[in-house]
């Protein structure tokens, strides 16, 4: 089917108390992978490029290679601009097609970051495009994104923040990191919990790769109704052409290994829908 927005499968979630996968994408071996596993568990899918991701090939050039894909699926398929780090990159995003935009202006202080994320949905509205924002701050860093430690999110100031710009959607701080844990995180999941009574919007989660299916499970039942997953993806991507090339070093057919490599991704991604509870919501 053709391509969707996000929101309709977010607030699906939200009703149903399960989570959508949101997974990031870095080729067409990786898009095709996480299309495949929604298809197969039937399941409503987002796939996400970063910044650093669509300087390295383009909104356009991965815009086409998720619309394929969906076009070949019967579950829904959205593709979303992950931590868009400007108004400028956000607009490029909707002209070019994406089906859902993040802009994260959490690294600014708190009116600088209402300001940011309004102008962003303004912009979207006409076009019915949903918008994700981020308030607080995921710590860790992953590609051109540098959290730190991190700031957790407060539950009044995210009332307030989500009345004043309209977001459709809000990323929250609760211990959750970006890249490899070096140790077991420390949910905050009361914090959670007092968001979720303030905030009517569908909640996401992200920081996910590296999380124990208990604390994932546990942050649903809180009210989480998104979970991103990038780190491990890319982790499983590049552990399947490890293996195949040291198991011949004769090899050097790029589809070879990358049958391989997509294999490890759409089993990871299987493993983390069933995690999200979104099998056969599709």
């Amino acid at each position: 089917m053709a391509l969707v927005t996000s929101r309709q499968m977010l607030l699906d979630a939200q009703k149903g108390h399960y989570a959508v996968g949101a997974f990031n994408v870095e080729n067409m071996e990786m898009v095709m992978a996480v299309v495949a596993a929604a298809q197969e568990l039937r399941a409503p899918v987002m796939l996400q490029t970063t910044p650093s991701t669509v300087k390295y090939a383009g909104l356009s050039m991965y815009l086409a290679a998720c619309r394929a894909a969906a076009e070949k699926a019967s579950v829904p398929v959205a593709v979303h601009l992950d931590h868009g780090d400007s108004f400028q990159l956000a607009m490029q995003a909707l002209r070019t097609g994406y089906t859902s935009i993040m802009i994260d202006g959490s690294h600014g202080i708190f009116e600088e970051n209402i300001a940011l994320t309004r102008r962003v949905v303004e912009a979207c509205a006409p076009s019915g495009i949903p918008v994700e924002a981020e308030l607080g701050k995921v710590g860790g860093k992953e590609d051109d994104l540098d959290g730190g430690n991190g700031g957790y999110t407060v539950p009044e100031e995210a009332a307030e923040f989500v009345r004043r710009t309209g977001v459709d959607s809000l990323a929250v701080a609760i211990g959750t990191a970006h890249g490899v844990y070096k140790g077991e995180p420390k949910l905050d999941v009361d914090r959670l919990r007092a968001i979720r009574e303030l905030v009517s919007v569908p909640l996401v989660l992200h920081g996910a790769s590296g999380l124990s299916e208990e604390a994932v499970e546990e942050c649903i039942g809180r009210g989480i109704c998104k979970v991103n997953f990038a780190t491990e993806l890319r982790m499983a991507y590049t552990d399947g052409v490890r293996e195949v090339l040291a198991s011949d070093a004769a090899v050097f057919d790029p589809k070879k290994y990358g049958k391989t490599a997509m294999a490890r991704v759409k089993e990871l991604v299987e493993d983390r829908m069933r995690m999200c509870g979104c099998q056969g919501k599709a």
